[in-house]
């Protein structure tokens, strides 16, 4: 039993998750169980297929289409770290390679998985979080790989390495570089918020972020509030509308339609809803969002771009609690 990690797009959603699959993309390559299992075939279908891509970057790409079709076996562990919900998916790999043809398919290269553990990101150690964000689609993991199995009752006695002729070329590896300090910064971010403030201490948290954005912020009574924790207008008193009712949420998990509804039942004319929390959103959630204008939701992932924004403007008590310098990275996007 190997253990793998797997990036797939942010784009792909929850798809993996509630259809019970990994996969990957190069669809002009073919059904891959057509080739010789040799990493020359690979290379040579890599390049007949995409023959603009960078000599430094065919062993890399062919080297993760080969061991998707090749290497990975039923009963593999696999890793997937979802981005657009920022939890790490622990599954067992329970069928073989599937190529599937249809236009509904982002990525047609596929193994069906049996997913076992959901697991927020703030629970896991950062030098764990730093080895499944390598900078190639498919990767072994392997020096941290008994933290994801603990997760879910296995223990794994020997390992296994990857040809060294497959690392990254320069260029991958200076952007991996970008991403992982970007993704470091949100993770360093969220667990402070999560483990150094109480509910309420975050409920306040909310409330300077808004100042610093340029509203007057209140938060409300911690008991009886109906839901909304804090109110924002633009005018001094308040008087004025748009106002904003704002409830916070300090959890790493995904807030659900009910909670949401919870608060859009608070507007009254002229109020906006506001609703903040560390994690992400169910996708019913996301749709009553996208038709709903007076709703707005705030995950993790975006609260911590408002801050990074508005770092400079936090009061010294949240600068300690969040102390972050800037730095300058490759952009390789």
């Amino acid at each position: 039993m190997n253990v793998w990690g797997i990036h797939m797009g942010e784009h792909v959603g929850s798809s993996p998750i509630e259809k019970g699959y990994v996969a990957i993309g190069w669809r002009e390559m073919g059904n891959l169980s057509r080739l010789p299992a040799t990493r020359d075939a690979f290379k040579d279908q890599l390049l007949a297929s995409y023959p603009n891509t960078k000599e430094g970057g065919v062993p890399v790409k062919a080297g993760v289409v080969y061991r998707f079709v090749n290497d990975i076996s039923i009963d593999d562990i696999v890793i997937y770290p979802s981005k657009h919900d920022r939890m790490v998916n622990i599954g067992r790999v329970i069928s073989d390679y599937e190529f599937c043809e249809g236009d509904e398919y982002e990525y047609p290269n596929h193994r069906s998985v049996d997913w076992l553990k959901h697991i927020p990101r703030d629970e896991l150690p950062q030098a764990a979080l730093n080895e499944i964000g390598s900078a190639v689609t498919l990767f072994s993991v392997s020096r941290y790989k008994q933290e994801f199995l603990a997760r879910i009752d296995v223990t794994l006695e020997n390992g296994f390495t990857v040809d060294a002729s497959e690392n990254e070329d320069d260029e991958t590896a200076t952007g991996e570089i970008s991403k992982q300090a970007a993704e470091t910064t949100q993770d360093y971010v969220i667990r402070k918020l999560k483990s150094e403030l109480t509910p309420f201490d975050f409920e306040h948290f909310v409330a300077h972020i808004l100042e610093c954005m340029g509203y007057t912020a209140r938060v409300t009574s911690s008991t009886a509030d109906g839901g909304v924790d804090v109110i924002a207008h633009k005018d001094e008193l308040g008087f004025e509308p748009p106002i904003i009712k704002v409830q916070c949420k300090q959890i790493t998990t995904a807030s659900s339609e009910p909670d949401v509804s919870q608060l859009l039942g608070t507007l009254g004319e002229g109020e906006f809803a506001l609703f903040v929390n560390l994690g992400s959103y169910t996708r019913p959630a996301r749709v009553l969002e996208r038709n709903r204008s007076k709703l707005r939701l705030i995950d993790g992932e975006e609260l911590v771009g408002i801050v990074l924004e508005n770092y400079q403007a936090l009061s010294p008590k949240y600068r300690n609690l969040l102390p972050l310098k800037q730095i300058y990275v490759p952009d390789l996007s």
